[in-house]
């Protein structure tokens, strides 16, 4: 069978918010790591889709306390037999690194708007075709300088968001690799459960089924519609995967 396809679906806004600030600052690390010229409209579409979230949602205060309460949870770990003490001490350590680092951060995104080039450029972007030369002669200057200047560019520019991606990196680590996996059996396409305070369900799922997840839900409770993505095909009665609510 092929390799399991992995999905991701948050159960409250504010971990809707983080799996998109994590997926737009891997698009922008990625974009501004490759030397081609084709890059750069990704890198900057990236970096303002993400300027846009930072610009509308509180994320540093509410990452700051959702740090908090992950290290409660570590602490309760301590007094449990058997536990590996010395991971616990160094993931807590880790903790309140990311999280002094993010409250000595100004405010996310502030220094990104402030930057005379990117406002500049920022507002073309949200236009279809409106990165042409005519419309952004600056961003055409820009392309045509040195690649070594250009790094040097967004590294200055991605530098201030380093404890962003830092302490989301951590607190998603953490949230994802506090369940495991456990097989699961789908009937007629639909699953259901009830659950308790969760923040994010994940699941594998084989393509060979022909079958994509719909889900619905809250930290409560989740509902699961799968959906077959060659409508002339029908998805099987049963179907096995892999699941984890974490």
């Amino acid at each position: 069978m092929s390799t399991d396809t992995l999905y991701e679906h948050p159960l409250n806004e504010q971990v809707r918010v983080y799996l998109r600030l994590e997926y737009l600052l891997d698009q922008v690390k990625r974009a501004a790591d490759v030397s081609e010229t084709s890059q750069w409209a990704q890198f900057f579409k990236s970096l303002f889709d993400l300027m846009e979230i930072l610009e509308q949602v509180q994320v540093k205060g509410d990452l700051i306390k959702d740090l908090e309460k992950q290290r409660a949870k570590l602490e309760a770990w301590l007094d449990v037999p058997h536990v590996d003490v010395e991971q616990l001490k160094i993931l807590l350590g880790e903790s309140r690194q990311r999280q002094q680092a993010l409250l000595q951060t100004p405010r996310l995104g502030q220094k990104l708007k402030e930057d005379k080039f990117l406002s500049s450029i920022r507002q073309r972007f949200s236009i279809p075709g409106g990165v042409c030369s005519f419309d952004l002669p600056a961003l055409h200057h820009w392309l045509s300088l040195p690649l070594a200047h250009q790094q040097s560019n967004t590294v200055h520019w991605l530098s201030s968001l380093d404890a962003l991606n830092d302490a989301l990196t951590f607190w998603l680590r953490l949230v994802r690799g506090s369940t495991v996996m456990q097989p699961c059996t789908v009937s007629n396409g639909f699953y259901q459960q009830d659950v308790d305070g969760a923040y994010l369900l994940r699941i594998q799922i084989s393509p060979d089924y022909n079958a994509y997840p719909l889900v619905s839900g809250h930290k409560s409770r989740f509902a699961v519609r799968f959906m077959p993505f060659d409508e002339s095909r029908t998805i099987a009665d049963s179907m096995s995967l892999r699941l984890a609510v974490c």
